[in-house]
């Protein structure tokens, strides 16, 4: 506050005398008027000045204290009516704000995490698969420790040799290719495919029953895993989930494999689209969308060589077809980078480091994997000459082009009906052939309408029919331009002697281009939808018909596979000391005794597989009239301690009449348990 400070003048009074400051008059004389004048005029503004600032100090000092009064009592009042009136309400605009966001904690973090997988893409494929495959091979799971679908006789040996490696890998590893069986052959175990990737599910459990339990669980599993290989593989190749669903399960329940479900190796395919799809993710490629470099995963692209590998020690009946298709795709790849390399020059590199060392490490385990379970598959040709296959057995199950429409009699919208075309096919069930006849129906839409590329449809339209052709085995015009040259001079090729097999590729190739096909119409809906409605979602009508194809896909995968139920195990095959010789001995019953003498895995004779070793040929001819000297003498000098003969089974046979002949004089006992006799020799 500024302070104004003024000196008061009085006015002129009469006899012309001033007021001084100090209130005294002033003196006048003629002498020293002057000077008297000048002093007391010096005086009176030195006093004027003194005075004036002294006025100053005190004013401004009063002014302060002034204003500080006036502030404190401003403050009091403000005080006084602050308690007295009511808060200033606050701004209504501060409701319309945002609330602040509330930090979950680390339960309800957890608890996202796992809503947020439960809702995946991939969790729900992989449990619809499951569910799937429980309902399309039902009734396995209704009786899974009594009965075995399709029939008993190939599952019971696959159902032994899952259990022998379990078994022996837990107790003694180093044995594992010479199991109880065909004794006293060597390398028994690669005997037939061997379904090693299945052993850690071998280790638990024991007995026949648990065998059996353990055979149907793998059995629904496989169904599984192939409708949700398929799957992944054709959604990275860019198709739809409508497409790649029809893919999934025309690839798993096509009509053909209802025939082979007797064989476990055969529908254990699922590892085979599924590391495709890991290997194409983990090198950011998709046949829709070409080469994506930023999409590369290394971890994809290795673990897609574990799956390749574990499909592999499955066995060889599919496993060595898969290998060389591997081995073609890297041929294909390596000339396509040095291709580009060569003549563009690109900027972006195809491998990185990462990526490189995943399949340089990738690579080697599954070549690795193959190189290990090959050796004893060569020492047992090399022993057994017998065990090769001929071009006449190939022959035999090579199919006829009829064998692709042919469905097989497990099939249960068209078993009946092809019924007399089946009759004049040979080698059955290995040439009934048909993939559907509504997955042939969208692919040959795909050739027409379709998301992949006019290019890349052709290429899969070649590649049906070259599959195809080699399908046929010998078949076509002879074989000798197709197969019968990969028979010949392949490594391992000449132990396949089922080319039908083939169509696990005809199917997944013609599941590509049928899911190309439905993806077409499934985004065409969409746009005919977005010009309708919004959101641009198909309506209830439309949705239904993309959905058509699933229901007529899933329609001829259904099936009335029988499941029989298994013949239980003699008591005499849980006590019974090996070395062991059960009678009668055949290839069927065989592979029962197998089954039964997982309980204790005791060294036995008996044994089924792909081919009858020669010794094993030998003993049934020598004890076709047990007990008698010349058998008895026979089986001690392999070192057979024991002979069981099943009294159910020896109808029609030799040993009806000999089973209950006294054996007194032969040196040897005899005693019945059960349905069974029991010789110790």
């Amino acid at each position: 506050m500024a302070v104004t400070s003024t000196t008061q003048i009085s006015d002129p009074v009469p006899g012309g005398k001033l007021d001084t400051p100090s209130g005294k008059p002033a003196q006048s004389g003629s002498g020293g008027g002057e000077a008297g004048k000048a002093d007391d005029t010096e005086d009176s503004k030195a006093g004027d000045a003194e005075s004036k600032a002294a006025g100053d100090d005190k004013t401004s000092k009063d002014s302060k204290d002034k204003d500080s009064k006036d502030k404190d009592s401003k403050d009091s009042k403000e005080k006084a009516a602050g308690d007295d009136q009511p808060a200033k309400p606050a701004d209504p605009f501060v409701a319309f704000a945002p609330a602040p966001e509330v930090v979950p904690g680390r339960i309800r973090r957890i608890g996202r995490g796992v809503g947020r997988r439960l809702v995946h893409e991939w969790t729900l494929a992989g449990l619809g698969a499951l569910v799937l495959a429980v309902l399309m091979t039902w009734p396995t799971l209704r009786y899974p420790r009594h009965t075995l679908p399709q029939d008993y006789w190939d599952p019971a040996l696959q159902a032994w040799q899952v259990a022998w490696s379990g078994h022996i890998l837990l107790t003694k590893p180093a044995q594992l290719w010479q199991s109880n069986a065909f004794f006293p052959e060597t390398w028994t175990f690669a005997f037939s495919d061997t379904l090693l990737g299945y052993a850690p599910a071998g280790m638990i459990g024991q007995g026949p029953e648990a065998a059996i339990l353990r055979y149907n669980i793998l059995f629904v599993l496989a169904h599984a895993l192939a409708v949700l290989g398929a799957y992944a593989l054709v959604r990275q190749l860019g198709a739809g989930r409508i497409g790649a669903t029809v893919a999934g399960i025309g690839f798993a329940y096509a009509p053909w494999l209802l025939g082979q479900a007797g064989h476990l190796h055969v529908l254990s395919n699922g590892g085979i689209p599924l590391a495709l799809a890991m290997l194409a993710r983990g090198h950011g490629w998709s046949l829709r969308h070409g080469y994506r470099p930023e999409r590369r995963r290394s971890g994809w692209a290795f673990a897609g060589w574990l799956v390749a590998a574990w499909q592999l020690s499955l066995g060889f009946g599919i496993g060595l077809v898969f290998a060389y298709v591997m081995g073609l795709i890297a041929v294909v790849v390596l000339l396509g980078w040095l291709v580009r390399r060569i003549l563009r020059r690109p900027r972006r590199q195809w491998f990185g480091f990462r990526l490189l060392l995943a399949d340089f490490w990738g690579g080697a385990i599954f070549a690795a994997t193959g190189a290990l379970l090959a050796i004893p598959y060569f020492k047992v040709a090399e022993l057994h000459p017998n065990a090769r296959r001929t071009a006449e057995e190939l022959h035999n199950y090579s199919p006829p082009p009829g064998g692709f429409l042919t469905a097989p009699p497990e099939s249960l919208i068209w078993g009946d009906l092809h019924e007399p075309v089946r009759a004049g096919l040979p080698g059955l069930p290995e040439t009934t052939l048909l993939p559907g006849y509504v997955l042939f129906a969208l692919a040959l839409g795909g050739l027409l309408f379709s998301i992949w590329t006019v290019r890349q449809r052709l290429l899969l339209l070649a590649a049906v029919l070259v599959t195809g052709v080699l399908a046929m085995g010998s078949r076509f015009f002879g074989g000798t331009w197709t197969y019968l040259p990969l028979f010949e001079h392949l490594p391992g090729w000449d132990g396949l002697r089922t080319p039908g097999r083939l169509m696990i590729w005809v199917t997944l190739l013609l599941g590509v281009l049928a899911a190309g096909s439905v993806g077409a119409f499934a985004e065409r809906a969409r746009q005919i939808s977005a010009a309708e409605r919004v959101p641009p979602r198909p309506g209830p009508f439309l949705r239904l018909v993309t959905l058509l194809p699933i229901v007529l896909v899933l329609a001829e995968g259904l099936n009335t596979t029988p499941h029989p139920v298994v013949p239980v195990q003699p008591a005499s095959m849980r006590v019974a000391n090996g070395p062991i010789l059960v009678l009668p001995s055949d290839q069927k019953t065989d592979q029962h005794v197998m089954l039964w003498s997982t309980s204790r895995f005791q060294d036995i004779v008996n044994g089924g597989s792909g081919f009858t070793p020669d010794r094993l040929a030998e003993v049934r001819r020598a004890t076709a009239n047990f007990p008698d000297q010349a058998s008895i003498d026979f089986l001690r000098n392999m070192g057979v301690r024991t002979v069981i003969v099943l009294r159910d089974r020896v109808a029609g046979t030799p040993l009806q009449a000999t089973v209950d002949l006294p054996v007194d004089t032969l040196g040897i006992s005899r005693e019945d348990v059960g349905e069974t006799v029991v010789y110790r020799l």
